[in-house]
């Protein structure tokens, strides 16, 4: 109880400081966001409304920086998240539920897979050490060297300009108007390969080759060698005594992956124009967006605490040592 109280503690603590470096960090930068967008709609915006937009941003002169930080919190409270004004002013909820999915899907399907190919070669692996095996770990330790971008661009090269197999950018063809049409869902698959493989191949080396480490390191353990005493078979071996102890650090990496995941990979979606969270935080970072840049690194903090929390619940259940070094 003790443990879980602490890390409760802990990760509140963590979320405070994270939201509040989250407000007083755009406003750190340079530059004025009203008029950087009075600017962008001349002809469209009077000048003198800069007071009425600087009150709607939450940037009231009026209001010293402290009492605007209040008035982020109450907003917060309220699940307001402010307007985006480099997107129409649309509620800033609204222009990242549209984003998120994508990433989501494309991210996510490819970080679970690479993790769950990655832990289970290393595991055999390693439980072969010496053997042929081992020849995959520098093969995939060269492909996870090579940046997302130059990948991307070679799996572009190859298979969209080349052999013309599959669509180079974009979540779907132009034009097209999402729907949950089975037309529609196979334009979604067959554009969203790419930048999976390259998410998968440039991701999988590590993954393997953290868990070959472990299953080396617990190899030699006193347990090990018991269950082997008891004439348990080798398989049985490997996987309930060797792979779930080695397995542990692998979960930490695995609920930081998934963490990141909400912010996408950046380079992978410029490289393959794809409509995530990645290229929408570039876009409101360069139109000095506070509200959606606010909102993006939010969602970011708070997807990154709840993994790691869970990967905490994960690691006290697995390990019961965890639970008893903090009694």
């Amino acid at each position: 109880m003790r443990y879980f109280l602490r890390k409760s503690a802990f990760y509140i603590f963590t979320a405070w400081a994270a939201i509040t470096i989250n407000f007083f960090l755009p406003r750190m930068l340079k530059g004025d966001p009203v008029t950087a967008y009075i600017q962008q709609h001349q002809g469209e915006i009077s000048p003198d409304a800069a007071e009425s937009l600087r009150v709607l941003f939450g940037l009231d002169e009026h209001k010293t920086l402290f009492q605007q930080y209040c008035d982020y919190w109450v907003m917060l409270f309220h699940g307001n998240l402010g307007s985006s004004f480099s997107k129409g002013l649309v509620p800033v909820g609204e222009v990242i539920a549209n984003a998120l999915p994508w990433t989501i899907g494309l991210v996510g399907i490819a970080t679970i897979i690479s993790f769950t190919i990655g832990t289970l070669l290393g595991a055999w692996i390693g439980w072969r050490r010496g053997s042929k095996a081992d020849a995959i770990i520098p093969i995939s330790t060269f492909f996870s060297t090579v940046p997302y971008f130059w990948m991307g661009l070679i799996a572009i090269s190859f298979f969209s300009n080349t052999l013309h197999w599959l669509p180079a950018s974009h979540a779907y063809d132009k034009g097209v108007i999402p729907n949950l049409s089975f037309d529609f869902i196979g334009q979604v698959i067959s554009h969203g390969i790419l930048p999976i493989l390259t998410i998968i191949i440039t991701s999988l080396g590590g993954w393997i080759l953290g868990m070959r480490n472990m299953m080396v390191t617990v190899f030699d353990e006193d347990y090990i060698t018991v269950a082997q005493a008891k004439g348990l078979s080798s398989k049985r071996v490997m996987l309930a005594y060797a792979a779930r102890n080695a397995v542990l650090p692998q979960l930490s990496s695995f609920a930081l992956s998934l963490g990141f995941i909400v912010g996408g990979t950046l380079v992978m979606e410029l490289v393959f124009s794809y409509p995530g969270v990645g290229k929408l935080l570039l876009d409101a970072t360069n139109a000095k967006d506070y509200p959606l840049m606010q909102g993006l690194f939010l969602v970011i903090t708070l997807t990154v605490l709840v993994a790691n929390i869970l990967a905490d619940v994960a690691y006290a259940i697995l390990d019961p040592r965890t639970r008893q070094s903090e009694a």
